[in-house]
């Protein structure tokens, strides 16, 4: 495949070996406690700030979806990945800015984090003009209410940030597949109280575009939780490929 393109150390496979041996393990436990199958849940490996060498590594270890949260590293990143012969897809799971849509539709495979009607529009021109494929979309859910930390707000009639309207315009955008929600554990809240009140939205989301059944919750210290909630998809980074290296 690609170690020769893109030089993987023996010792850092087998860390990231182990890593992904104990995630996994981790995630078919939460599964059987939960009493669905580990088949559906989703993991997403968390990559920012790991070198394009991690997922090369994590590739040949059969591991498809990565996870990205910054267009100015993801972009490069998912360039050299490919020029090594490894094809991952590709979730963009970060706060993005419209002027940065243009980027991220050309690598992206799923967006998680649309949470206005502005952002939407502006990814469906982007995708409408950059890719020959539908992108996929989650909408992001603020589960404490507080627009200030992000997140379309469920039950609310705001035109830009109410999650109706922004999964109707997500919905309402050719080029997008409006997929289901993403949402992240507001700080001080316990995971249980956050991924109960996730799953709450989700049902009503759901009732309303069946077809969009995606829940992307839960990271390395929550995923058990997020999973006994419904999870369809976990982002782990630090469980998996172990410190995180320090931001520059």
């Amino acid at each position: 495949m690609t170690d020769r393109a893109t030089p993987v150390p023996p010792d850092r496979r087998a860390e990231l070996a182990a890593g992904l041996a104990r995630v996994r393990a981790r995630i078919a436990d939460a599964c059987a406690a939960a009493g669905r199958d580990h088949t559906e849940v989703t993991m997403i490996a968390v990559t920012k700030t790991y070198p394009a060498s991690d997922v090369v590594a994590l590739a040949g270890l059969g591991v498809p979806d990565m996870g990205e949260n910054r267009d100015q590293e993801a972009a490069p990143k998912a360039a050299e990945v490919a020029a090594a012969g490894a094809h991952p897809r590709w979730h963009f799971i970060g706060q993005l800015q419209r002027n940065k849509c243009r980027s991220v539709v050309r690598y992206a495979d799923v967006v998680h984090s649309v949470d206005s009607v502005r952002l939407a529009g502006a990814l469906g021109v982007a995708a409408e003009r950059g890719r020959d494929r539908p992108l996929e979309v989650l909408v992001q859910v603020s589960i404490d209410g507080d627009p200030a930390r992000g997140g379309a707000l469920p039950g609310s009639a705001d035109p830009e940030r109410g999650l109706d309207r922004v999964a109707e315009a997500v919905a309402a955008a050719g080029p997008l597949r409006l997929a289901g929600l993403m949402a992240v554990a507001p700080l001080g809240w316990e995971p249980e109280r956050a991924f109960a009140t996730l799953a709450g939205v989700a049902e009503g989301f759901r009732a309303a575009h069946p077809q969009a059944v995606a829940l992307s919750a839960g990271m390395s210290g929550d995923l058990e939780a997020a999973i006994a909630y419904g999870a369809t998809h976990v982002r782990v980074g630090s469980a998996l490929l172990g410190m995180r290296p320090t931001l520059r």
